[in-house]
Formats: C-alpha cells, structure tokens, sequence
C-alpha cells in the first residue's frame, strides 16, 4: 500500500503567529500517526519561520512512527540531521524569500556540494531523499549520488489545468518509472489536496506522498485526524 507522511510545519505557522506555545506540532504529528499517518515530515528551515530547533528535538525523541527532516543543503543543517539522526532527511532547495518551496532541487547542478553530504548522511544510517523535478536528469544525479530515495515535485501538476495537466501527470509517471527502474524508490509530495491526489496516487512506482498545508487547513474545519484518514482512504482507492 501506499504511504502517507503528514507534514506538520504549518501548526507550527499558526503557533509562531501569536509566539505562544500552541498548537503544538508534535502534538499534531502524534495525532496524525494515530489516524494512520505513515510518517511525519518536518522543514526546519534557515530561518525558523514555522518548524524550531526544539521542535526537531521533540520530534525525534517522541515519534513512534518514522521522521522525515526536510533540509537545505547546508553545513548547519547537516550538523542538526547527524545530532539527531531521524529516519530520512529530504534534502530540498531553499530561498529565504519564497513563500513555500518553489520547485525541485538541482541536484544535478549540485552534485559536487551534494556529494559530501550524502555521504555523511549515509554513513550516519539516515536515509537520503532529494526533492526532484520529474526530470531523467535529475535522476541521474541523484543515483550518481547514492540517494535511495527520490520525491517528485508535484507542484506544477497541482497548479495546472486541462491538457497541460494530463502532460505534467505523464512527466511524474515517467519519471517514476526510471527511478525505480534505476533502484530508487520513489515518493512524491507538494500541492495534493483531496482533488487531485489520486492520480498521483495511481502512478504504480509511488511508494509514499509527503502532504502538510492542504491537511493543516482542513483540519480547521473537520479536525486533523477525520482528515488524515480521509486522505489515506483516498490514496488508497486509487491503488
């Protein structure tokens, strides 16, 4: 079956927004694990605009189910990944401006800072993913650097309508289909909300869908846990 990891960065938007100490995050992933998420995903970013240090501490102490540290490709970074070593560590690109991640990694244009990073990470047994555009030469970099792990962006896919939609939807199928013909698993995340997850859900190769913003903002309505199953039932359907 198909994975979910349940992104959590966003409770912790809302926390930072009045400085308290609520919500809190880790109470969310718990409860998302509880509904059935597969794992938690978690950005900690330069700036510590939603997701703390404290946070990733909490996280990695309390989680029974695995954690997904996503990460800019910085020595910092790194250091915080090897001090608490979580199940994955997603590497993605990062712009102090942006207001969410804007697109894919290059990690082909990136292998030689890449390349060190991997291997600490592998040698430290966290499992590296690189946040990719479903591109053939992205995959190339990441097999060249040893990741087991890729995640498709699937942020153009969610945006677009009509034909352009269909085409971008066989650019994620593709891309799948020679990472994992490559020996690379394959997951995918970035804009899935009820609507549109199924047919990335589809995509045979996928093995996990990494979804936090959509699932934050309904759970203001329905509460986070109906919401965490709904979207597995929904993932799973599609199987």
């Amino acid at each position: 079956m198909i994975r979910l990891g349940v992104n959590i960065d966003h409770v912790a938007t809302v926390r930072n927004a009045r400085g308290a100490g609520y919500p809190d995050p880790v109470r969310a992933a718990r409860l998302a694990a509880d509904a059935g998420a597969d794992g938690i995903t978690a950005h900690l970013r330069e700036d510590r605009r939603h997701i703390t240090d404290d946070d990733i501490a909490r996280l990695s102490a309390e989680l029974t189910v695995p954690l997904n540290l996503e990460m800019a490709a910085t020595d910092e970074m790194l250091a915080i990944a090897l001090r608490h070593r979580p199940h994955a560590a997603c590497i993605v690109p990062e712009k102090r401006e942006e207001r969410t991640t804007e697109g894919g990694l290059d990690a082909a244009g990136q292998r030689a800072h890449l390349a060190p990073m991997a291997a600490a990470l592998a040698e430290a047994g966290i499992r590296l993913s690189l946040f990719i555009e479903p591109d053939a030469r992205q995959i190339e970099a990441a097999l060249q650097l040893g990741a087991p792990v890729v995640e498709l962006h699937t942020g153009r896919y969610a945006e677009l309508e009509g034909d352009a939609k269909v085409e971008e939807l066989r650019r994620l199928s593709d891309a799948a289909a020679l990472a994992a013909k490559n020996g690379i698993e394959v997951h995918a995340g970035h804009g899935l909300t009820f609507d549109n997850v199924q047919p990335v859900a589809a995509i045979p190769q996928v093995r996990e869908l990494n979804i936090g913003h959509f699932l934050v903002g309904e759970a203001l309505f329905d509460g986070l846990a109906p919401v965490v199953r709904r979207m597995k039932a929904l993932m799973d359907d599609a199987r």
